[in-house]
């Protein structure tokens, strides 16, 4: 038989492993959220960036200017909405965008694609 002594004992320490267990595992936790939530945001603000700057694009093409003044006033107003334009492309009224933007915590930009342009 054993001794309740020699029992609690052995037992002797579990909750200190216990708690600092939980708390890791909720560190991890808000570390993982906190990179999703650094991804999801990045992620919108390209899109923004990107259906922005198509759209003043477009406005320009459609008020006459030529495809370099259409893709600069894209450029100037993605770039002011915090991306960096990878491509710019202009066909007839029709403005092309892609830009990117960097997730601060994931070493990979998030990217986005638009195009603007009258309804066909």
């Amino acid at each position: 038989m054993t001794d309740c002594r020699s029992q609690r004992a052995r037992d002797r320490g579990a909750a200190t492993v216990l708690a600092v267990s939980i708390v890791a595992l909720v560190l991890v936790l808000t570390g993982g959220a906190l990179v999703v939530g650094s991804v999801v945001i990045a992620s919108h603000r390209a899109r923004l960036a990107a259906d922005l700057g198509s759209l003043a694009g477009a406005s320009a093409a459609q008020d006459g200017s030529s495809s370099a003044a259409a893709c600069s006033a894209a450029r100037q107003v993605a770039r002011a909405n915090g991306a960096l334009v990878q491509a710019c492309s202009v066909d007839g009224l029709d403005v092309e965008l892609t830009v990117c933007v960097d997730a601060s915590l994931w070493p990979a930009p998030a990217t986005a694609r638009s195009r603007a342009g009258p309804e066909r």
